[in-house]
């Protein structure tokens, strides 16, 4: 792996190291208009609820939920919300890795395509976009050149985790289903694992990016079926990864076809962060020359239809 052009080799990075990868960062996108505009228009029966914002710049970057209109917040634990305790709560994310594109547009194509077909059913709370700062950036870190998705855990320094733990705690709600949507891209080689080991000072291998979609399912509580019938609904949208040659996806061996595993609790992935039952990861392959944006989209929002009418 190539030396990254920050820090001195197997030297980790203080704050001084941190603030120069900061200053590189550049806005390549708009938060507002890729993403805040596109939620001009809210399903009826769901509402825009503002749960936060991002210290870096609070005017430029808000923190928002869909969430079903009239529903409760701040509810002490020990009492019950007045939400419809038969209809399953549903968690969708999209942006952890501000850089993985389709996880927002394609959390936003659900809730402008398919959210109202299964508000009857489900009590569904989507946030498209937990890193807005790395999705105008085309990051996978936020400004402290912490990675969000490893940094679900009491305290964390990363705000975009810190907020969302902490409008999801407010809630109050005992999920069912929890989907996050996710990328994986080239340039998690080309700049995103030299920067990790440059950063901590070790040693990130450069591992092959596979060619299509996967799923990462949670250890201990895997659900084979459940991302089997995830992977079904995909294939009619997109191509599935295969395993390389050793029989693994990234490193990891296969549950299944297009499926590997994560301990999501253990290692402070969103996927963590609720005690749902049903839980799974995507990742999207846009590099393919077999993808496009808006297959990318059309998986993601696959996924999640698909998830719902499992759990239903």
């Amino acid at each position: 792996m190539q030396n990254y052009p920050i820090g001195t080799p197997g030297k980790p990075w203080g704050e001084e190291e941190k603030e120069e990868w900061k200053q590189r960062q550049t806005i390549k996108r708009s938060y507002n208009d890729e993403v805040l505009k596109q939620l001009g228009s809210i399903p009826e029966g769901f509402e825009l609820k503002q749960y936060g914002a991002l210290p870096y710049d609070e005017s430029r970057y808000p923190l928002y939920a869909i969430v079903p209109k009239d529903m409760p917040e701040n509810i002490p634990k020990d009492m019950p919300t007045n939400i419809d305790a038969a209809k399953p709560a549903v968690l969708v994310t999209g942006g952890v890795h501000g850089y993985e594109t389709s996880g927002v547009q394609g959390a936003l194509q659900f809730i402008n395509t398919k959210l109202s077909d299964y508000a009857e059913d489900f009590t569904i709370i989507v946030v498209p976009c937990v890193s807005p700062w790395g999705y105008e950036t085309i990051n996978r870190w936020d400004q402290y050149a912490l990675d969000p998705n490893r940094s679900f855990y009491p305290n964390s320094p990363a705000p975009e985790s810190a907020q969302l733990m902490a409008f999801i705690e407010s809630l109050n709600l005992p999920f069912t289903l929890h989907i996050d949507l996710h990328e994986t891209t080239d340039t998690d080689n080309s700049e995103f694992r030299p920067a990790l080991a440059a950063r901590d000072a070790t040693t990130h291998d450069n591992w092959n990016i596979p060619d299509g979609f996967y799923l990462v399912a949670n250890t201990p509580n895997p659900q084979k079926q459940f991302q089997e019938a995830i992977i079904d609904a995909v294939k009619q949208i997109t191509h599935i990864a295969p395993a390389d040659e050793s029989g693994k996806i990234i490193g990891a061996d296969l549950l299944s076809e297009g499926v590997i595993c994560y301990d999501k609790k253990a290692l402070y992935l969103c996927g963590g962060m609720t005690d749902a039952a049903y839980v799974t990861t995507t990742e999207v392959y846009p590099d393919s020359a077999n993808a496009t944006a808006e297959n990318c989209n059309a998986a993601q929002v696959a996924v999640i239809t698909a998830a719902l009418e499992y759990v239903k």
